[in-house]
């Protein structure tokens, strides 16, 4: 069973390197290894190194702390505010953010007001 930290780390991996717009194989390639290597980081059932996480921290562009924001001190279960978080940072929510944003500024005005009355 993966240790909740090494759980942590790995969501906050994906989190990332979704953001980044990268596949598994581009990280696993910045960083020297396989994307199945990657694979098993973002699942928590391979432990990262901290050689390893210093590599994937300059592929993302994000200080090595990153991967440790959000768990408790003394349990090192995620906080309640980043599980929270984490129900809106799906691949799904961020392609979809990514996206909108690329719609141009005009035809994006008429897109919320779609989005806010289907969801009315």
């Amino acid at each position: 069973m993966a240790n909740p930290i090494d759980k942590h780390v790995g969501k906050r991996i994906r989190h990332q390197r979704w953001l980044k717009g990268l596949t598994q194989q581009e990280l696993g390639d910045r960083c020297g290894v396989k994307f199945q290597q990657i694979q098993k980081y973002e699942t928590g059932g391979n432990r990262v190194s901290a050689s390893r996480l210093w590599d994937i921290s300059l592929a993302l562009d994000v200080h090595v702390s990153f991967f440790f924001e959000g768990l408790d001190k003394l349990s090192g279960k995620a906080s309640k505010a980043v599980a929270n978080e984490n129900l809106f940072v799906g691949k799904e929510a961020v392609d979809l953010v990514r996206n909108y944003y690329a719609i141009p500024d005009k035809s994006r005005e008429h897109v919320f007001s779609l989005a806010k009355a289907l969801a009315a």
